[in-house]
């Protein structure tokens, strides 16, 4: 009899670790009456997505669902139905929490300014992610499912909801439809597994429909003609580095409050960014009077690079959607420097495709 291979042995210990730590968390949250759903300071397509998801499928199974963000909800992100029921303060009373796409406490500024990290601390809390880098982990919590070969946490929430039998109706399957695409480029790049298309096909079944969201996705993706020009601003002062492989754009703060509430600037520039010939990497630095630094990345297919080059600034995300916040008083040029150094030797590396 051949003995069991040790990454056989080692794959199946995760599986069963996998599925005990998802059995805890379906039975906290079976508990709970009324649950918040908690997104990251930064909403995305994935966190915005799988926290309406949740509150529908939750709803369904008789629960009270408040969806909280410290940040309001970017305009190029409400074709989603409910956006605006996502609430910038925690209720006085609630039973259980689960925070979607974020497994660090970096991401959640806003609950600790505001003290109300403590009322999350005191109660059974859950994290849903599938980012395998980021820094400050969140260690108040044992109710963890965090997968870093799912897609998208709205994925892990798909695979959740069928194991425990929970329903999922037809505008939940859009919410899980525009998790999956948005951390996916539209099922484009690397993240993008057999699994996912198993997925998307099943949503597809329960009444998801893909057009539609296309549709909606465009229509209030249309700019106005400020930002229009706007754009042709950001085009026209974008830097290109590391021999055309690195593109960059900066945004101060002043058109930061000028922009921003019509447009974020970050996705009106960054996919064509990427789209330049020769370019492996798009960062979108934003600066603000206070000296704080972020950055948004987002690299092509076939360069995983996006959250190595985050990690080395406190950020984290995937291979290749990731981000970072610099608060400790570094210039933005020393910042912009270290990136493209890390990017450079990542670049020159011949693990990179």
């Amino acid at each position: 009899m051949l003995r069991e291979s040790s990454h056989s042995f080692y794959r199946k210990r995760c599986v069963t670790l996998y599925n005990k730590s998802m059995q805890s968390i379906v039975e906290a949250i079976t508990k709970a009456q009324h649950i918040v759903v908690i997104q990251a300071d930064n909403p995305d397509a994935d966190s915005l997505g799988s926290a309406l998801a949740l509150e529908h499928i939750l709803g369904d199974l008789g629960k009270k669902v408040t969806l909280y963000c410290g940040m309001n909800v970017p305009d190029y992100l409400r074709y989603l139905s409910g956006w605006d029921r996502v609430v910038d303060s925690l209720p006085a009373q609630f039973d259980a929490s689960i925070i979607v796409d974020a497994s660090t406490l970096t991401l959640l500024e806003k609950l600790g300014q505001s003290g109300q990290l403590a009322w999350v601390k005191a109660k059974p809390c859950v994290v849903l992610d599938h980012h395998a880098t980021v820094e400050h982990k969140i260690e108040f919590t044992s109710l963890q499912l965090v997968d870093a070969e799912a897609a998208s946490t709205g994925e892990i929430i798909y695979q959740m909801s069928k194991k425990s039998d929970w329903p999922i109706s037809a505008i939940a399957a859009d919410n899980l439809m525009a998790s999956i695409l948005g951390d996916t480029q539209g099922l484009t790049n690397d993240l993008t597994k057999a699994q996912t298309y198993r997925t998307m096909a099943d949503l597809c079944e329960l009444g998801g429909d893909r057009p539609k969201l296309e549709e909606l996705r465009r229509e209030y993706g249309k700019m106005p003609e400020k930002i229009y020009r706007y754009k042709g601003q950001l085009i026209a002062k974008t830097e290109f580095v590391v021999n055309g492989k690195v593109a960059i754009a900066h945004i101060p703060q002043a058109e930061i409050n000028e922009y921003s509430p019509l447009y974020n600037p970050a996705p009106l520039i960054q996919f064509d960014m990427l789209q330049v010939r020769g370019v492996a990497l798009a960062i979108v630095f934003k600066t603000y009077d206070d000296g704080r630094v972020t950055a948004a990345l987002r690299a092509n297919n076939g360069y995983p690079i996006a959250a190595k080059i985050a990690e080395q600034l406190e950020g984290g995300g995937h291979d290749y959607a990731a981000g970072f916040k610099v608060t400790d008083g570094r210039s933005y040029e020393d910042i912009k420097s270290a990136c493209i150094s890390t990017a450079q030797s990542l670049l020159d590396s011949t693990d990179i495709a």
